[in-house]
């Protein structure tokens, strides 16, 4: 079931810091939705490698791309050089987002990296210093995007300055018990009207899926009714779409569900279709302020670029975002069918193939069912399907699978989930499968 030979090799060389293992997994090969481990075994990505593999594994548009920006290679950079693939993946990401003015595209190689450019930039063209972020937040793992970051694996991290986390509205655990999300504006206009004036508040960091907080669909209109209350006083805001966005959701854009005008979108995960690259589209007067002010030797290498302009073409050509509504909508009928049968789902929810199943120890309490989790992403691994879990409480099934998900894998999804969560209520899974993988 594993390369056990694999696994040790990988313990004694490859840093802790940067490992979040659930179970052990090593793998050889990909195609299209599925992993291949050492003996063969083929298991059903339903993370899409936490959404890098939009396009699954082996994708030929990628292949063609790549292989043909390499055999050519214009250079590495695009910090003193230009090259054509970087300049046509800017104007792509520049005429699908929407947007008015003169604008700009700084590319990067990670949704982290991109946050934390479009933070450094925005504070330093409009001379403001407060950031609106929301608890439960994850922007990223670098210094800055951490900053304003609000979920619980960075409770130690050093945070922004003035940042102003607000709850998430939250209808499954709302907050003061507020389902319409409308204690929170409540919240916020105290805010404005005591310690946080709108004229002071530089940018408002939104997710219009909290992703890794849980998979958290806001009520409508909540996240619009917050960027009308500050972008009348200047406040920029900014979509972070690393994990929802590219057609995901179900709408090319996730904040389209939403109704949001943000001043600054960013790209990530699913934007390389698994190759690193990441783009921040925003206003040219924040994005020009400076310089050689957030560079990075290898953004905008053509490789990277040319797998970017074969996602966002494939995304076009495939009409990937109907697909992905159309097959979410039978995802959710079946996890809905799970959660009537299995006293263990508190919750399913989600847009398109983006979509979360809470796990819950009793549903009246709510309490969260971390070690039962572990427990089904683990059961479902041996049994053939690859899944995370996120959550402040770790107890949240993240499902995005690849955009090119089809219905026979979509069964086989629904299967694998039924007899994991059967397996875990039934107590066949003991807790020393799970003890050395708990996640954060």
């Amino acid at each position: 079931m594993m390369d056990t030979h694999l696994q040790l090799r990988d313990a004694r060389t490859i840093a802790g810091i940067q490992k979040l293992r659930f179970f052990p997994h090593s793998i050889v090969a990909g195609e299209g939705c599925y992993l291949i481990e050492e003996d063969g075994r083929r298991l059903l990505d339903l993370s899409a490698s936490w959404g890098a593999a939009g396009l699954g594994y082996g994708h030929p548009a990628i292949v063609e791309a790549v292989t043909t920006a390499i055999r050519q290679q214009a250079g590495a950079s695009i910090l003193s050089a230009v090259n054509r693939p970087a300049v046509e993946l800017a104007e792509n990401l520049l005429a699908l987002t929407p947007g008015s003015g003169d604008r700009r595209v700084w590319l990067g190689h990670s949704g982290s990296d991109a946050n934390e450019a479009a933070l450094r930039a925005i504070l330093a063209a409009g001379g403001r210093s407060r950031i609106i972020s929301f608890v439960g937040a994850y922007h990223g793992g670098t210094a800055g995007s951490m900053s304003i970051s609000g979920h619980s694996c960075q409770s130690g991290v050093s945070k922004l300055p003035g940042v102003l986390f607000l709850p998430y509205p939250d209808p499954y655990r709302p907050f003061m018990g507020d389902p319409s999300g409308q204690s929170v504006l409540q919240l916020l206009d105290y805010h404005l009207q005591t310690d946080c004036p709108p004229e002071e508040v530089a940018a408002v960091f939104m997710e219009p899926v909290m992703s890794d907080g849980g998979l958290i669909v806001p009520p409508p209109g909540l996240l619009k009714a917050i960027q009308d209350r500050l972008h009348p006083h200047g406040a920029l805001i900014l979509c972070d779409e690393v994990k929802v966005g590219l057609g995901r959701s179900g709408k090319l854009h996730c904040f389209q569900h939403e109704e949001l005008s943000p001043d600054f979108v960013t790209f990530g995960k699913g934007l390389g279709g698994g190759l690193a690259l990441s783009a921040v589209v925003g206003p040219a007067e924040v994005l020009d302020v400076a310089q050689a002010f957030a560079m990075e030797t290898t953004c905008g290498n053509p490789v990277s670029a040319a797998a970017g302009l074969a996602v966002l073409k494939t995304i076009r050509d495939e009409n990937l975002p109907e697909r992905a509504a159309r097959i979410g909508r039978k995802l959710y009928s079946g996890l809905e069918r799970l959660a009537s049968t299995h006293p263990l789902v508190g919750d399913v929810r989600g847009r398109g193939l983006v979509m979360g199943v809470e796990l819950v120890r009793d549903r009246e309490s709510r309490e969260p069912a971390a070690t039962q989790t572990a427990k089904v992403v683990y059961r479902a691994y041996e049994l053939g399907a690859v899944l995370y879990y996120v959550g402040l409480q770790s107890n949240v099934l993240e499902i995005t699978p690849p955009l090119i998900i089809g219905d026979k894998e979509l069964e086989e999804a629904l299967e694998i989930l039924d007899n994991a969560i059967s397996d875990v209520e039934n107590h066949r899974v003991p807790d020393e499968a799970i003890r050395k993988f708990q996640g954060w």
